[in-house]
């Protein structure tokens, strides 16, 4: 068991229970300290150190959590980090709607991670692996489903303008993939949004996205208080994205 751990991860009694571990076998471990409990359902090893990555780990490989890191947090492990100086230092963990992490991963690690559930794009549409500090893949966004998952949750937890930023940096955008998730968003805001910053930036995708297949929807949207409008996309936003020079 202890060979076949992945280290500064941790097993669950689901993932123990197929390598044949009785509930007995464990009350045994934790009292002969091979294991720490973390709560009912989860193990670690005793004097190793789990993060959240660790941790989202076993939650996908084990317990098949449809759960991956996504929009500031799936850039920043991208390497996509240029411009991102936003103060919330939390790791965003996306989900689809009514999937609960677990009681023990809340407990443990519920102040470093901000989980968003969803039904803003397909669960599985965009995403991609990552290699984690500790050396094992995570379940996360590619660039462009993250760019549009940093856009759903702007301007409420990420600034407008220095989201504008990121999407500015983002000069190899996939068309083909971005149209996809572009078509199945289910946010009119983000569709919008993601369109007007990359035609402001003139980012190289916007030649091959078929914007008459993107249903941008009717009506305005404000985006901030005292911004200037735009209406080619309906959007009221901060001057600063819309005022040159």
């Amino acid at each position: 068991m202890l060979d076949a751990w992945e280290p500064h991860s941790v097993a669950t009694g689901a993932y123990l229970k197929t390598l044949g571990i009785t509930s007995q076998d464990l009350q045994n471990y934790t009292s002969s300290r091979w294991l720490t409990s973390l709560g009912r359902g989860a193990f670690k090893r005793p004097m190793e150190t789990v993060t959240w990555q660790g941790a989202l780990y076993s939650l996908q490989t084990q317990l098949q959590l449809p759960v991956h890191v996504g929009a500031l947090t799936a850039l920043e492990m991208s390497g996509n980090s240029h411009y991102i100086r936003f103060a919330n230092t939390k790791a965003y963990l996306f989900s689809p709607l009514n999937v609960a992490l677990p009681l023990w991963f809340r407990t443990h690690w519920g102040d470093d991670v901000r989980h968003v559930q969803t039904k803003l794009l397909p669960p599985e549409l965009g995403l991609t692996e990552q290699q984690a500090p500790e050396g094992f893949a995570l379940k996360t966004s590619g660039v462009e489903r993250a760019a549009l998952e940093l856009l759903h949750l702007a301007p409420k937890e990420f600034d407008l303008v220095e989201a504008g930023m990121i999407i500015e940096s983002m000069t190899s955008i996939r068309p083909t993939l971005m149209q996809s998730l572009l078509e199945q968003c289910a946010s009119i805001k983000v569709r919008r949004l993601f369109l007007y910053l990359a035609e402001r930036a003139n980012l190289p995708v916007m030649r091959h996205l078929d914007l008459e297949r993107i249903d941008l929807g009717t009506g305005d949207r404000s985006l901030g208080p005292n911004g200037r409008y735009v209406a080619k996309y309906q959007l009221l936003l901060p001057r600063e994205l819309v005022d040159r020079g």
